[in-house]
């Protein structure tokens, strides 16, 4: 009797650990973990920075009294800020803890994001193109004064900002492939084990 609960537990035992093996192959070779793999958390501490930076540099414009042609006026600074922080937290989120649900949503923000990218990059194009002229005609002038040197400035903060939304462009570009190709391999996977009741023998010719 202690010889045949012995086997029976042996044979739980190898079961279970079967088991556990399987889970880890479909946990390896499930497309939501190849998303994983990317690391989407590092990639959204990066697009969350940019997008705090962002928001920073728009309360600065704002508090000096900028009113002349800059992204302010569309106030660009705060809505794309706020959205790079939103598809910041939901890349670090679903890094851990990945769902099919989670990808989708972060995938939907990923492509609206984009989107504001390239409605507040033609914006900021037609700014840096008007600074580049004012700072042509301000450089000849005899004393060009604090308006040259304000053009300047107002030339470096956009171009600075311009710069990182690019940055977050690619990022995004790379995350929305990665999670498109996550959520197109939904082949479901399945593995059969054959298990013989305790007690049964098999028998050999």
């Amino acid at each position: 009797m202690e010889d045949t609960g012995s086997t029976a537990e042996a044979k739980t035992t190898a079961e279970d650990g079967n088991l556990q093996m399987s889970d880890r192959l479909l946990k390896s070779t499930k497309p939501l973990h190849r998303f994983v793999r990317m690391e989407p958390r590092s990639l959204g501490i990066v697009i969350l920075l940019f997008g705090c930076a962002e928001i920073l540099m728009g309360f600065q414009l704002h508090l000096a009294g900028e009113h002349g042609r800059t992204s302010l006026d569309m106030y660009a600074p705060f809505w794309q800020g706020v959205l790079f922080v939103v598809c910041g937290n939901l890349s670090i989120y679903t890094g851990l803890h990945p769902s099919k649900k989670m990808v989708t949503v972060s995938l939907s923000m990923y492509v609206v994001s984009l989107l504001g990218i390239f409605v507040s990059g033609g914006y900021r194009i037609s700014c840096l193109s008007y600074f580049s002229y004012m700072r042509y005609r301000a450089s000849h002038r005899t004393d060009p004064g604090w308006a040259h040197f304000r053009v300047d400035l107002l030339f470096g903060i956009e171009g600075m900002l311009f710069t990182s939304s690019l940055c977050v462009l690619v990022l995004l570009m790379v995350l929305i492939v990665v999670a498109r190709l996550a959520l197109k391999s939904t082949r479901t996977q399945v593995i059969l084990h054959q298990s013989l009741p305790p007690g049964t023998h098999t028998t050999s010719n």
